[in-house]
Formats: structure tokens, C-alpha cells, sequence
């Protein structure tokens, strides 16, 4: 039998550009909106170094911590 109180969870990074924009507040709510369509909530939003997909540097993210009940 499963535990009811069971959590899964998931961590997305957020980013901006290489340039060093500032974080844009209508896309992180896009993405957190997104995300809680599927039953998703913010445990924790930790700024961090984020690795860019081009060359060794980072740049300013956030890493969004998410939880829902284990499905």
C-alpha cells in the first residue's frame, strides 16, 4: 500500500541570457504557472549559478524547487 502523504519533487533551473539581462518576473510567472497547471506548488526558490549551454561560465539563476503529491 502507498503512503496518502507521499511527495515527488522537481527542480527546474531559471535563466536569463549570457549578457546578464535581469531576471524577467513575467517569465518566472509563466513557468510557475505552467508548472502548477500540473499540480506542482514552490517548496523553495534558491539564486544560484547556472550553468549557460555555451562555454565554462554561469550566469546569475534562479533553481525552482517544486512539490505535489506522489502520483
Amino acid at each position: 500500500m502507498s503512503n496518502p502523504y507521499a511527495l515527488e519533487y522537481k527542480v527546474v533551473t531559471f535563466r536569463e541570457s549570457l549578457i546578464g539581462d535581469a531576471l524577467d518576473g513575467d517569465k518566472l510567472e509563466k513557468v510557475l504557472n505552467k508548472h502548477a497547471e500540473d499540480g506542482w506548488a514552490v517548496k523553495a526558490i534558491t539564486s544560484a549559478d547556472v550553468k549557460g549551454r555555451i562555454g565554462p561560465g554561469a550566469v546569475e539563476g534562479l533553481l525552482l524547487t517544486l512539490e505535489r503529491p506522489r502520483r
